[in-house]
Parts: C-alpha cells; sequence; structure tokens
C-alpha cells in the first residue's frame, strides 16, 4: 500500500476539513508520484546544483544540454533572437558558445525554463501557460536585479523567483477547476491567496511549493529565498538571504503586474509595489517602468518560445477555450479568419525567429513572410507591404498577395507624406489599424480616392506602419471583402506586435 506524503500538522497550514485534506493529499501524491514530475525534478535538480562561479560548471552544464537533442534546439533556438544575442553579429551555433557569449546564468536559466515547459504535466492548460509566463517574467525580472546587486552569487535569486509561483503551477497542472476556484477566490478581494488555497486545498501555496522544492532536493537556500515576507512596508535587507527573499517576492508580484491587461490593475499594482519595495530595494517610479519595459520585451520573446514547444496538441486547447466552440480546427469565422488563427500566428513567429537565427539571411526574405504569415493566419484576401521611395517621399506597394491584378495595385496604391487620410495619420501618428467595416460613412470620409476606386469592394482592412526610430519605412496592408465581425482577439493582436516587433528590430540593424 502507498504511503501519502503529509506535511506537519503543526506547521498551522493544514485545515482540519476531512474532503479538504484529501485534496492536499491527492496533491502531494500527484507531485510526488506522477510520473512526469520525479523526472522534471530530477532534471532541474541538477542544473540548479551547478556552482555559478567555477569553470568546470559550465562544461557540467554544456554536457547536460547537449544529452538532450530537443533541449539544445530550443536552447539556441532562444540564444539566436535578437532580444538575447543583442546587437552581436555572431550567431549562436553551440552551447559552449552560449554559455560564452550570454553567460552561464543565463544559459542555466533558459535551460531550467525549457525543462519546466517541456515536462510540465497539463501544460496546454491556458492556466498552466499563464504561471509559465508568470515564472519565466519573474526569473527576468529577479535577474535585472541581481546585476545591480553587492551580494556574492546574487543571480541564484533568479532561480527562487523561477519557482515561487510553483505550488500555483503544480495546482493548475493538477486541476484546472481548483486552481480557477482558488484564482476566482482571490479576485474577490475577500482572501488572500494563501487564505483562498488553504481553504479550497487544506494546504497553501507556498507550502506546496516548499514539498515540491524539497521533493526535488533543491538547495535550502533556494527555497528560503522562496518564503513568504509578512512584512506590508519592508525594510533594506540585513543580509544575502533577506534580499533574497524580498528579491523573489517583488519579481512574483511584478510579474503579476506586467501581466495585467486593464490600465487600472496596472494603477494598483505599480502603487503596491511601491510602497511595499520601494526603500527596501530602492526602486522608485522610474526605475520600476524601465524594469518593466525591459523585462517586457524579453518575456515576449520567452512567450513566444513557450508557444513553439506546445506543439500540435496545443491546438485543440486553443480551440476549447475559444469563444466560439462550435468552429471546429479546420472551419472560419463569417470574416474568413480561421478558427485556430492564433496557432497559425505562433507557428509564423517560429517560422520568423528561425529565419532571423540564419546565418546571412536577407531583409527582404523576412520581410515577405511577414506578409505571408499574417496574410494566411488571419484569412485576409489580399496583402501588400508599402515602403517609402525616398526620392519621392510616396509611398508604393511593391510585393502582393491575393487575387488582385499585383500590375494595377503597385501603379495605383501610392500615398504622399503628407496624406492627411487613414493612411498617411496611421504612419503620422504610427497607429495599427483595424477597420472592421470600411463601407461605414466615418471610414468612408477617412479613404482616399485611389482606394475607393481600386478596392470598391473591400469591407475590412488592416494597416501596421513601421516606424523605426521616428523614421517612417513603409506599412503592411491586408484587407478582405467581409466585415470583421469579433474582430482580432486580445491574445492574436499582441503575437502580431510580436511579429511586428521582429521586423523592427531587424529593420533598425539594417539601416
Amino acid at each position: 500500500m502507498t504511503t501519502q506524503p503529509t506535511l506537519k500538522l503543526d506547521d498551522g497550514l493544514v485545515d482540519n476539513k476531512i474532503e479538504e485534506l484529501s485534496v492536499k493529499n491527492r496533491l502531494l501524491n500527484f507531485i510526488d508520484n506522477n510520473p512526469d514530475l520525479p523526472t522534471l525534478g530530477n532534471s532541474i535538480s541538477g542544473i540548479v546544483q551547478l556552482s555559478s562561479s567555477d569553470d568546470q560548471s559550465t562544461d557540467q552544464l554544456a554536457n547536460l544540454i547537449l544529452a538532450d537533442v530537443a533541449l539544445t534546439q530550443k536552447i539556441l533556438r532562444l540564444a539566436n533572437t535578437v532580444t538575447f544575442r543583442g546587437t552581436s553579429n555572431q550567431v549562436v551555433t553551440n552551447i559552449s558558445r552560449a554559455i560564452q557569449l550570454l553567460g552561464l546564468d543565463a544559459v542555466k536559466g533558459c535551460a531550467l525554463a525549457m525543462i519546466l515547459i517541456d515536462r510540465m504535466p497539463g501544460k496546454h492548460s491556458r492556466f498552466v501557460r499563464k504561471e509559465l509566463m508568470y515564472a519565466l517574467t519573474a526569473s527576468l525580472i529577479s535577474h535585472k536585479l541581481a546585476k545591480q546587486s553587492c551580494f556574492a552569487n546574487a543571480e541564484e535569486v533568479a532561480i527562487a523567483a523561477l519557482f515561487k509561483n510553483m505550488g500555483r503551477l503544480l495546482v493548475a497542472a493538477f486541476d484546472h477547476a481548483l486552481y480557477k476556484e482558488v484564482m476566482d477566490l482571490v479576485k474577490s478581494k475577500k482572501h488572500s491567496q494563501t487564505q483562498a488555497s488553504l481553504k479550497v486545498l487544506g494546504i497553501n501555496y507556498d507550502a506546496l511549493t516548499e514539498f515540491a522544492m524539497k521533493q526535488w532536493s533543491i538547495p535550502e537556500v533556494i527555497i528560503n529565498a522562496m518564503k513568504l515576507v509578512p512584512a506590508k512596508t519592508l525594510a533594506v535587507p540585513k543580509n544575502r538571504q533577506e534580499w533574497m527573499r524580498q528579491v523573489t517576492e517583488f519579481s512574483d508580484a511584478s510579474a503579476q503586474f506586467i501581466s495585467a491587461s486593464e490600465e487600472s490593475e496596472k494603477e494598483a499594482f505599480n502603487e503596491k509595489l511601491l510602497k511595499r519595495f520601494g526603500n527596501s530595494l530602492n526602486i522608485d517610479e522610474t526605475k520600476l517602468d524601465m524594469l518593466v519595459s525591459e523585462v517586457t520585451e524579453e518575456a515576449q520573446v520567452i512567450s513566444s518560445q513557450i508557444n513553439l514547444q506546445l506543439s500540435e496538441s496545443a491546438q485543440a486547447e486553443v480551440k476549447d477555450d475559444s469563444k466560439d466552440s462550435n468552429l471546429s480546427s479546420d472551419e472560419s469565422y463569417p470574416s474568413g479568419k480561421p478558427a485556430q488563427a492564433l496557432e497559425l500566428l505562433f507557428g509564423g513567429l517560429q517560422a520568423v525567429n528561425t529565419l532571423i537565427s540564419t546565418p546571412g539571411y536577407k531583409i527582404n526574405a523576412l520581410i515577405l513572410l511577414i506578409l505571408e504569415t499574417l496574410y494566411k493566419s488571419l484569412g485576409f484576401s489580399f496583402a501588400t507591404i508599402c515602403l517609402k521611395d525616398i526620392k519621392t517621399n510616396q509611398y508604393r506597394a511593391r510585393q502582393c498577395l491575393g487575387g488582385r491584378d499585383s500590375v494595377e495595385v503597385q501603379q495605383n496604391f501610392v500615398f504622399s507624406d503628407t496624406a492627411s487620410d487613414v493612411f498617411g495619420l496611421s504612419m503620422k501618428k504610427n497607429v495599427d489599424l483595424l477597420i472592421t467595416d470600411s463601407k461605414d460613412n466615418k471610414v468612408q470620409s477617412m479613404l482616399p480616392a485611389w482606394h475607393l476606386e481600386l478596392f470598391s469592394d473591400t469591407r475590412s482592412f488592416m494597416i501596421l506602419p513601421l516606424i523605426v526610430e521616428s523614421k517612417p519605412i513603409g506599412l503592411y496592408y491586408f484587407d478582405r471583402q467581409n466585415t470583421a465581425v469579433g474582430g482580432i482577439t486580445d491574445d492574436e493582436m499582441k503575437v502580431i506586435k510580436e511579429i511586428k516587433k521582429e521586423i523592427l528590430i531587424a529593420l533598425k540593424s539594417w539601416l
């Protein structure tokens, strides 16, 4: 008979209700006996326990990664993204080179993140994906703060931050309904996260995290860094352990702040973060804004890597989470947008990252790849890239996709710097435009004569201006003959913006 793992009853973390104890014991058994988790724990433990300050650890880390072909490919792909490689023209072709260029701690963190993504049970659940993003974002934040620290081996805090939300992540993987029940209680603002998890699970998230870390033989210094700091306003840390606990908790809270979608939520988070951590970690509003800006960019790159790893079976998950579950994977919305537009966009983003990682790739190839990606993923019937002619200060259609006469389009799709229509205004204000019904009177009044004549059958369109450091380059234009009821979802727009960011970064280095 299998003995159920338990925690001490005198630790004040266990509720006495039998039904809740049952949930707790099932959770602990899941951590201890799920086929994926012990393997995950062993892999994580081996990397965590490598020193960050000796040459032997560099060789050991390289060997650990090279032993897994898939992990090797993922690390190299991430290392070659523009965000992580920076302005270096050196393509990273092997793990040793990646460690040399990015640093042992950065590669170690990437390897831990990729292992966590790859081997976490239930990884296709939207709740698991959300918590994975929290974990990776928190790790990026703490990594930034560690660079400014005066403490030795400060980079260990990035590992603590990566696993700080492990309790939430494991519950999401174990039972998404339980996870949602806990988080709904937290959202109601009647319970803290600790109270809500204790009420629903019979054990709080922090105790669950500690249990998992001990099962995986994670060093005590990292486990201690994940423990809750109770004070509402924190004093300057007296030692390294106090600093690690504060940074870990700050990073977890900041990751949720970065992921907040509503501006009002961000304002509330901002105020709480500065009030609690501002003095202790020497962070003011300006520093927080800079930190958030830097981490958001890197987090978006990591996010694309997460979704690349969630391969074909993720498509069913996206379909289940869709607002219109009546559509099958090979059907389309009335506008023509595929039901699986989000997955198609992620696949396109993967192709973009792969091309950028290819030595000697051509900027024109990237421009056309993005044009085709957005055209197909969103079900448009026509697409073109307009580029500025510096001699005439006019924008002119170049390459075209779709059923229109490309010669006629290239001859007539022309507008100037001074145009006051939707095209000129989009460029001047650097605003992405999605027009769901171009036959609307207000929209019609803003369309140029050439568009009304050339695209008389257009019912919806999208404009994505390309502006690099205030310098206008051109724009992407897409249209269809149907109105776009429902338009583009927030998640789809995030991926579109990530794809657009890649071309802007590439254009910046090309100019």
